[in-house]
This record gives structure tokens, sequence and C-alpha cells, in this order.
């Protein structure tokens, strides 16, 4: 797993990891709600469902960032992981107005990618954001890279950034289709595995308390 400094107990991910369930339960609250009003192809009502099951969390996390760098005190992973969703949260909505404007059926396989990058654009960020993190923290990319290659919070965040699109690939192609808000939140939660990383972080702290 690499040396003890690898991953202090003062990383702060178990701060992130209380973030998540609030996202989701936004987002299929606000789907169900959509639905019941009978907006369930509405593109408004898809991006702000994708926003909060995706990104609710993101916006939470990036909130604690603001905070800590406010309060002080020496930067840690979490704050940088946290500072990188927040930045990526624009991105799956720019994607998302030029897949419609380009005609991409956003209901069948080949719009597969609008979930993934509603799920997921914010922890490619956060991912971007580490590794720059550890480039400050080491002073070169060798060193950065190395500590990226033995840090388990990145690698559980680039394992999730490269298999979930497989996933909703797949999902796509078995048939199912984003026809309502609720399922639009469903399919958008299923691929949202951000509190994974962070869980990974946590456990690793915790096991290492012991």
């Amino acid at each position: 797993m690499g040396d003890e400094g690898e991953l202090p107990e003062s990383e702060g991910f178990e701060e992130l990891i209380r973030y998540t369930i609030p996202g989701y339960a936004l987002g299929l609250i606000a789907g169900i709600f959509l639905d019941m009003q009978g907006y369930q192809r509405s593109p408004v009502g898809q991006w702000l469902v994708r926003t909060l099951s995706g990104e609710g969390e993101s916006i939470l996390e990036g909130i604690y960032s603001i905070r800590q760098r406010f309060l002080g005190g020496a930067s840690t992973m979490a704050e940088a992981y946290g500072w990188g969703k927040l930045f990526g949260l624009a991105v799956p909505w720019i994607i998302d107005i030029a897949s419609r404007l380009a005609g991409v059926n956003v209901y069948g396989v080949e719009g597969f990618y609008i979930p993934y990058f509603y799920a997921l654009s914010d922890q490619i960020g956060a991912n971007i954001s580490g590794m720059l993190f550890l480039k400050r923290k080491e002073g070169t990319w060798v060193g950065a890279v190395n500590k990226y290659v033995h840090h388990p919070v990145m690698v559980a965040s680039l394992a999730i950034i490269v298999t979930v699109p497989f996933g909703l690939l797949l999902l796509r192609i078995y048939g199912f289709s984003p026809t309502t808000q609720t399922f639009t939140a469903l399919e958008t939660i299923v691929a949202n595995l951000c509190w994974v990383p962070p869980l990974v972080g946590w456990y690793v702290q915790r096991k290492r308390e012991f």
C-alpha cells in the first residue's frame, strides 16, 4: 500500500462520505415529483434530476472545501478532492446541451455517455485535482505518479472512471431507457459511485488507527 505517510489520519475523507445520500435523495425526490406533474421527458427536468442525483454531493463537498479553506490549516487530499469535484460540475451541462442540439437520441444507446458525465465528471475533476495536489506535495511528476499509484483513494477513483461507462452502455444495450424522471434519477444514482473512493480512504484511515 506504500508508506505510512501516503494517507494520514487527517485527510478528512469521512466528511465527504456524509454528502452522498442527501444528493441521491434529492435527485430521486425531484424525479418522482416531476413525473407526478407530467414532466417525464422534460429536458430541463432531466438536467435538474441528473444534477442532483449525480452532482448533489459534489456541491456539498465543494462547500466543505470552501469551508476548509476559510478555516485555514494545512491542505489535505480531501480538500483538493472536493475542489476538483466542484470545478467539474458544469461539464455535463455543456455535453448534454451539445448532444441534444446535435440530434443525439438521449434515450437510446448512443446517449449512454450523458448520465456518465453527470455522475462522474466531478470524479474526473477530483482525480485530476488529486494528482495536482500530489505534484505540489512531491515537487515532481515522477514522485506524484509514484504516490498516485500507491494512494488507495486515487486508484479507486480511476477504477470507477474507467469501468462505469461500460456498465451504462450495457444497460442501454439491454433495453433500459430513462423515459421518466424517476428512471433518469435511478440511472444516474447507479452510475454515481463517487462515494467509493472516500469510503476507501475512510476505511484505510480507520484500519491504521487500530
